[in-house]
């Protein structure tokens, strides 16, 4: 049993344009889906994991505090009951789990005695239907008491089926606050950042791929670690020049947009595919990833597949 003591678990700020919880920090993060682990360690975490692979309830709810009851985050639902987390995790076994990575994002003690973890996490699933991947991103509130660990809250996002950066656990940037990890630079470098990547694909016969979105946006984020993430990295980087172009709250660089055919009132991140001659050959106008909730790396695969530029 686990003294009692309140972790500020709900309330906090969603971070923009999707179903993602927030921390109350602003720290740099670790967080680019499919770089090297960090070197950030947290052996707790290995003891979880363990027992998540495991699939045994009883090992994972004894991980869990019951006094206070351990509390769950999931976007704007909270549940207090403690064997909740527990059991999601020990079902995903049966569910067809086979393996899981982590990748720590950051450590830090919002206050004395308790350790906040944030990481990435990865699940490769071999149901009956065959093998799927599921991401989350998590951050787990440790109490120690006397040399006894337990997980007093957690916050994450729902499994889904693109990578899931740690950003998404933070506050949402506001106004021209580019926030902790910004995708998007000053809204006033497209013209020049566009020019460039152009003459870039002219000399090394790549496209250029033209990536609307904000700072403030969560899909932005996740389609942003979906790009970073090694498979589409392998076929994004040989042969694409991205440019990320800052639409601010909808109030910049709506010219470009324009000219792009990139009908902003659906919603971002939306992308645009130029030649080597900076024309025009390709754009997305049906909100074709701007939730990434219904899309998986297979769709964005074959976007980059299809409009890739033959050798």
């Amino acid at each position: 049993m686990f003294p009692i003591i309140f972790v500020a678990a709900a309330g906090l700020p969603a971070f923009g344009g999707g179903n993602n919880q927030a921390a109350p920090d602003s720290q740099k993060l670790n967080s680019r889906s499919g770089a090297t682990a960090s070197a950030v360690s947290f052996p707790q975490l290995s003891q979880w994991k363990s027992a998540v692979l495991s699939g045994n309830a009883a090992a994972l709810e004894a991980l869990y505090s019951t006094n206070p009851p351990a509390v769950t985050v999931i976007g704007k639902n909270e549940s207090s009951d403690p064997v909740f987390e527990p059991r999601f995790w020990a079902a995903t076994k049966s569910a067809g789990l086979t393996s899981l990575k982590t990748r720590i994002a950051s450590v830090d003690s919002p206050q004395p005695g308790v350790h906040r973890v944030m990481f990435e996490l990865e699940a490769s699933m071999h149901p009956a239907s065959g093998t799927q991947r599921a991401f989350a991103a998590i951050a787990q509130y440790w109490l120690e008491e006397n040399g006894r660990w337990g997980i007093v809250a957690t916050q994450r996002t729902p499994l889904a089926r693109l990578p899931q950066p740690a950003i998404l656990l933070l506050p949402e940037p506001k106004g021209d606050d580019p926030g902790p990890d910004p995708i998007y630079p000053n809204a006033a470098e497209a013209r020049t950042d566009i020019a460039a990547a152009v003459a870039a694909a002219a000399r090394d016969h790549k496209r250029v791929l033209l990536d609307f979105g904000g700072n403030w946006c969560s899909d932005c984020h996740i389609l942003d670690a979906t790009f970073h993430y090694p498979e589409v990295a392998r076929l994004l980087a040989p042969s694409y020049e991205v440019v990320h172009i800052n639409i601010g709250e909808y109030d910049k660089n709506l010219d470009l947009a324009d000219k792009y055919q990139i009908p902003l009132k659906r919603g971002v991140p939306e992308l645009a595919v130029l030649d080597a001659k900076g024309d025009l050959l390709v754009s997305q106008k049906n909100a074709d990833f701007e939730n990434t909730s219904k899309i998986g790396l297979q769709d964005v695969e074959a976007f980059l597949e299809r409009w890739k530029p033959s050798r």
